[in-house]
């Protein structure tokens, strides 16, 4: 590894670089990279594939086997203060470890399954991070092909989105487009669309999940636009037997995720 350089002042013009990283989206995307904090978010993004470009730590609050991870990757370690780090860090906790890391491109027409019949979540339009992270974290939990974001609104490198995902972000296989470019890419793979809404709906338990199958999911406020229940398959609803007809969105998602991974025996 390369000889560390120090920062000790908050006023340096790095740190405040890397604190617009943290902040702005516009300055993520001109400069290709993204933060991540943390071993365990970090260790995820190296088994996402990311590249990390250099590696910032508080000998204050990192244990002497916090770089462990990274074993002899040739990556440029800058050492930082405890007020430095806690200038640029997003979070609390984070052991004393934060990453600069290079973006990926979520590009559709590269996006590959790793089963024949594979299982993908479609989210429309979701914007709140935390959302996005439940998401994410479920389509962790079930190992599924891919999540596509339909229309994003967000920026996936967005810090509450690695927080809230638990560093699920590096873990899944996610593309973005517009709605109208999903839907022909879907409908080329021969993947059978299950859009979740109450309009001319069936129940999601009725249906069969066991064929390559996309579950989209819209958002709580507005739910599912036209294009999307016009070109369904089938539309799906989650019966609902209290007094409102709708819930969070992710949770929408898990119980109808884990409803097909039943139906696939959990092999698929």
């Amino acid at each position: 590894m390369s000889m560390r350089k120090q920062i000790t002042s908050t006023q340096n013009p790095f740190i405040k670089e890397l604190i617009k990283l943290q902040e702005k989206s516009r300055f993520r995307k001109k400069l290709g990279v993204f933060l991540v904090e943390g071993v365990r978010e970090i260790s995820l993004a190296l088994k996402g594939g990311y590249t990390i470009n250099t590696m910032l730590i508080c000998p204050e609050i990192a244990t002497p086997n916090t770089l462990d991870f990274i074993h002899d990757q040739a990556i440029q370690i800058i050492e930082l203060t405890k007020a430095v780090y806690k200038k640029v860090a997003y979070r609390d906790s984070t052991e004393g470890v934060i990453a600069i890391v290079k973006s990926k491109e979520f590009s559709l027409n590269k996006l590959t399954f790793k089963h024949k019949t594979p299982l993908i979540l479609v989210a429309e339009a979701p914007e709140k991070p935390g959302n996005i992270g439940a998401l994410l974290r479920t389509a962790d939990a079930a190992n599924l092909d891919a999540v596509i974001i339909a229309n994003p609104k967000t920026d996936l490198y967005n810090p509450n989105i690695i927080r809230s995902s638990v560093g699920c972000l590096f873990t899944t296989k996610i593309a973005t487009g517009s709605s109208h470019e999903i839907i022909q890419f879907l409908k080329e793979k021969d993947i059978a669309i299950y859009c979740t809404t109450l309009q001319n709906s069936n129940a999601y338990y009725k249906e069969d999940f066991t064929v390559a199958s996309a579950i989209v999911v819209g958002t709580e406020a507005e739910g599912l636009s036209e294009i999307w229940r016009n070109n369904a398959t089938k539309n799906i609803k989650i019966p609902m037997q209290g007094e409102i007809d709708s819930m969070n969105v992710s949770v929408a998602a898990a119980i109808v995720i884990f409803e097909a991974k039943r139906q696939r025996k959990f092999n698929t």
